[in-house]
């Protein structure tokens, strides 16, 4: 009796720390964030230093960047799980997709259980892609209009900060990612 007492206190004692971890990003997240960095440092330019930094401190632009995808990245993960655990429960799944059922349209691996994770990956890919390609457009908007405006009112619009160029970027690129 005492023994399977035990054994019961140690599974909970073992269940809990991985509960209380559930809702922090994971490794993944921040190795896809990172990943997410440099394709946008790539893309971005020069710009990306003014819109992770302050036109201070652009040295640690880098670190911001991945600090702000990581958490992105954690949420797009739990956004396609609860999605693609939402398709596989609909019942008129194949009715909106040509008539296949879940397994079949997201195509399964030699066990059969390989549906999830191909929905799973293509959501968050998706969702990933979407999010970058807001930061590019958003920082390509504020360019023109900090061009557009000059460097004084631009700055004075967005906070009068010295990271004016960023907020810029994170109030359009938001503003999209809604719409």
């Amino acid at each position: 009796m005492k023994l399977k007492a035990l054994v019961a206190a140690f599974a909970v004692a073992a269940i809990l720390p991985v509960a209380a971890l559930a809702d922090e990003a994971s490794p993944s997240d921040k190795a896809n964030g990172a990943r997410a960095c440099q394709a946008l440092k790539a893309s971005l330019g020069a710009t990306f230093a003014s819109t992770y930094g302050t036109n201070a401190d652009k040295s640690n632009a880098f670190g911001k960047c991945v600090s702000k995808w990581t958490q992105t990245e954690h949420q797009n993960r739990h956004a396609a799980a609860a999605a693609c655990k939402a398709e596989q429960a609909d019942a008129n799944f194949a009715a909106s997709h040509g008539g296949k059922s879940f397994d079949q349209f997201y195509g399964t691996g030699k066990k059969g259980a390989n549906a999830m994770s191909r929905c799973l990956q293509a959501k968050h890919a998706a969702e990933t892609a979407a999010d970058k390609q807001a930061v590019v457009n958003a920082a390509r908007a504020c360019k023109a209009e900090r061009k557009a405006m000059g460097a004084d009112p631009f700055k004075a619009k967005y906070g009068n900060t010295a990271n004016a160029f960023g907020k810029c970027v994170s109030k359009l690129a938001a503003a999209k990612q809604q719409s």
